[in-house]
């Protein structure tokens, strides 16, 4: 069912022209620039966007503008330990690769990698998906990374989303491990989610 659903909802995704696409990001984008939770924060931690996610640079920008920190993720693997992410401070989009998901990521050897244990509650992270619901559940990639980052960030999470792509309830593809966003931020609203 819920491979189903991803592929549903990929598909759904990629019809969307470019042009509604980057019509509908930049005012996701500009709810972001309104949040308290972004004003407030000394630290944002975004996933850089790929293909046809709701799109962060302009969010990234205006964080660096802002005299913010910035970091994005490295996807780590390393068996038999489960899959997570290492952030790495990023002042531009130069000396980024393309990591094994296809996603571009920050270089080790030339960024530097934040300590999470050093992240105060006032820090944001963004967070991608496929689809949200209004309890602030995501459907992801399948990957497992941000439900364990999640479960262990101290900040504010807010998840990014279309609206067509905010549904009532993923009640039933959830799982114990999932973890939900506290904000979800579409072009027409934003969600806090109920704790």
């Amino acid at each position: 069912m819920k491979r189903a659903l991803r592929k549903q909802l990929k598909d759904q995704r990629a019809a969307l022209s470019a042009e509604e696409r980057q019509r509908i990001d930049a005012l996701i984008a500009d709810r972001v620039y309104n949040l308290d939770a972004f004003a407030r924060a000394d630290v944002l931690l975004s996933y850089l966007s790929f293909g046809s996610e709701v799109d962060t640079r302009a969010i990234i920008e205006r964080a660096w503008a802002a005299g913010k920190t910035v970091a994005l993720p490295r996807c780590v693997t390393r068996a038999p330990e489960p899959p997570r992410m290492e952030w790495f401070q990023v002042d531009s989009f130069a000396d980024l690769a393309r990591g094994p998901l296809g996603v571009l990521e920050p270089i080790p050897a030339t960024h530097k990698r934040l300590d999470l244990d050093t992240l105060m509650a006032n820090s944001l992270t963004i967070v991608p998906g496929l689809a949200f619901d209004a309890n602030g559940y995501r459907l992801g990639y399948g990957g497992g990374f941000y439900d364990a980052f999640l479960a262990q960030f101290p900040g504010t999470s807010a998840g990014l989303c279309r609206e067509a792509f905010l549904l009532e309830s993923l009640g039933d593809t959830l799982e114990p491990h999932d973890k939900p966003v506290a904000l979800v931020v579409t072009e027409q609203h934003l969600i806090r989610a109920p704790r």
